[in-house]
């Protein structure tokens, strides 16, 4: 069975390995993994969904699956962004939860999230005994049960929700929305044609301020976008940014769990900026605890945190990572790269439309505009610049590409050398002067992302062009062998 869980669930394209069958047979094993260990108690679930084709009924078929085994369901009544239902989660006392959405990935993907009774993503070890209950129900012959939405609301097993109102009063206790409010700020959203409709714009209108939006309207196939917050995809809300007054233009992934932010100028603010901007903020308002970040995520936070002594931990890229220790610590902000970030007092997940709210606040309460913000804060900590390309590869084993990169270091990269190796996800080069190159496949496309930050952009263009060699020589030689 080829169905695989990557760092944030199991996602694949539609109709080929995202079909209802497997859908149907996924399901099927997440109620077999959870009632084997409800010792007698009924369940409960909360099933949400983004705008992408079917998702609406991948979620009924998922909601169908879980109540014929015995498990309550609350089924979100129309498309929600991940959060919001991951906060359900928390709020309904679930013993877990699915997201239907295939979060920041091209159109024709979908994908399963797997949420835990945190609200968090399911740990690997969760997501690895699905994959083994998928293999022996297989064996066995087992075939998904499964009840229509009418029949299962009949029941009484499947209830249809709304999850706004209890995450918007959230959302309110950890970000200050009458600051906002009162100070007009004038701010644009780009919802990305996803889940984020209805979220980010409410609660501002709720405040009393009326976004510019862009991409609001339901369109399943994105108009052709790319739903991830990256500076190349946010052409609109650019332009609409620098032809304007606006001072702060947000948007959000495909389910909202994922933030990006442009400037009165129209240039792209990305989230290693985002979290930066946010920490400093954070600890000016007297707020402290453990800086969490993955391997991809820039050095500003250590040097912001080393300032003010923090404790700051690297993990690997997923977000499911710092949610284990979110749990376990005190962890004042934690995120990633790709823009999933949260704070102290919020689930462990990444929230884009949290985020996006905080970074208003932000500008609202300390004046000026967000981009001569972090001018301000890079004139005092360093300047910094970043860059990732992607590679389409062939699938390949990532414990031989981690032994080729690191055969092949070399002495030294955009003439700089390197002083250290890491290998907790991939490889990455850490240079003497604090520049850095990292090398690792992703979790839920077949590509390989080289990413890097230096203090100058010619640097981190530099170290991409020997990050793209170190990477193709690494591939033909595995291939060889």
């Amino acid at each position: 069975m080829s169905i695989r869980f990557g760092t944030d669930g199991w996602r694949a394209v539609i109709s080929e390995e995202f079909t209802f069958s497997n859908v149907r047979l996924v399901s099927q094993a997440i109620a077999d993994m959870f009632r084997a260990t409800q010792n007698g108690s009924q369940l409960l679930f909360v099933v949400g969904y983004d705008t992408r084709f079917l998702s609406d009924r991948y979620a009924k078929t998922v909601a169908g699956v879980l109540a014929a085994n015995g498990i309550r369901v609350l089924l979100t009544e129309r498309f929600a962004a991940t959060p919001a239902v991951s906060y359900a989660i928390v709020k309904h006392g679930a013993a877990g939860g699915v997201m239907i959405t295939a979060s920041h990935n091209p159109p024709r993907y979908n994908g399963l999230k797997l949420k835990a009774s945190y609200g968090g993503s399911a740990s690997p070890e969760a997501s690895r005994h699905v994959e083994e209950v998928l293999q022996e129900n297989a064996r066995r012959g087992r075939q998904p049960q499964q009840l229509s939405l009418d029949e299962g609301v009949r029941q009484g097993m499947i209830t249809l929700f709304d999850p706004y109102d209890d995450y918007a009063r959230h959302i309110r206790s950890l970000v200050d929305m009458d600051a906002i409010g009162r100070s007009g700020l004038p701010i644009a959203i780009d919802a990305m044609y996803g889940a984020g409709i209805g979220f980010t714009d409410r609660i501002l209108r709720e405040a009393g301020i009326e976004p510019v939006t862009l991409h609001h309207e339901m369109n399943p196939g994105f108009g052709g976008l790319h739903p991830e917050p990256i500076g190349k995809h946010l052409q609109l809300l650019s332009e609409t940014m620098a032809g304007s007054d606006l001072m702060l233009g947000l948007a959000t992934d495909g389910d909202a769990d994922r933030i990006g932010a442009v400037g009165p100028d129209g240039v792209f603010i990305d989230p290693h900026c985002i979290m930066a901007l946010t920490l400093d903020y954070l600890i000016q308002k007297g707020q402290r605890g453990m800086v969490v970040k993955t391997v991809s995520t820039t050095q500003m936070l250590n040097l912001l945190g080393e300032e003010h002594g923090l404790d700051i931990v690297e993990t690997p890229v997923g977000f499911n990572h710092i949610s284990d220790l979110m749990l376990a610590n005190d962890v004042l902000i934690g995120g990633e790269e790709s823009g999933g970030i949260s704070i102290k007092g919020h689930i462990p997940e990444g929230d884009g439309v949290l985020m996006g709210l905080l970074l208003a606040e932000l500008v609202a309460k300390q004046g000026g505009d967000v981009t001569a913000l972090l001018k301000q804060l890079m004139d005092r900590i360093g300047h910094f610049s970043y860059a990732r390309h992607d590679y389409k590869t062939r699938p390949f084993s990532k414990s031989e590409l981690v032994k080729q990169l690191t055969v092949a270091a070399p002495d030294a990269l955009a003439g700089i050398p390197v002083a250290e190796l890491n290998t907790r996800d991939g490889v990455k080069y850490l240079l003497q002067n604090g520049d850095w190159l990292l090398i690792r496949p992703s979790g839920t496309e077949p590509v390989l992302r080289v990413y890097a930050e230096a203090h100058t952009p010619e640097v981190v263009e530099q170290l991409l062009s020997d990050g793209g060699r170190l990477a193709e020589i690494a591939q033909k030689t595995m291939a060889a062998s």
